[in-house]
């Protein structure tokens, strides 16, 4: 029996839910599904531009094993560019630092460190505003 899957940290959710290709409507297009630990490994090491053995260290991963992901990241990202696919954020082996919220409404993210029952830019309403990221 394999060992149980180490969660992965990521440290901040993405802002969007996703990406589609110009000039094709979202319902016409297939998707790829994204996970959150592979676009953390896009953001660290493109995007932050950290080598990939500190790339592993934030996500608390080997430097192979991060590898292994970011190699995946890549693959969906280009098969998505070629194919014209949309993409879509979601799921995954991971956990965030600390607790996260997005508004129901505008979108807005919400670390846990803040008021956690209402967004504060949208008007108040008598249902619950914000949604727990955390798995």
């Amino acid at each position: 029996m394999p060992r149980p899957r180490k969660k992965r940290k990521v440290n901040h959710p993405p802002q969007m839910q996703g990406f589609k290709p110009f000039g094709i409507s979202f319902c016409d297009s297939e998707h790829i599904i994204m996970k959150y630990e592979e676009y953390e490994t896009i953001k660290l090491v493109i995007y932050d531009d950290l080598s990939q053995d500190v790339a592993a260290d934030n996500m608390e991963v080997s430097r192979p094993t991060l590898t292994r992901i970011y190699n995946s990241a890549l693959k969906k990202i280009g098969q998505a560019f070629v194919e014209g696919k949309s993409i879509i954020i979601d799921g995954g082996e991971f956990e965030f630092d600390k607790d996260w919220f997005k508004c129901k409404r505008c979108f807005k993210l919400i670390d846990g460190e803040e008021n956690t029952s209402e967004c504060g830019d949208c008007p108040p309403s008598d249902e619950e505003e914000l949604i727990n990221l955390n798995q």
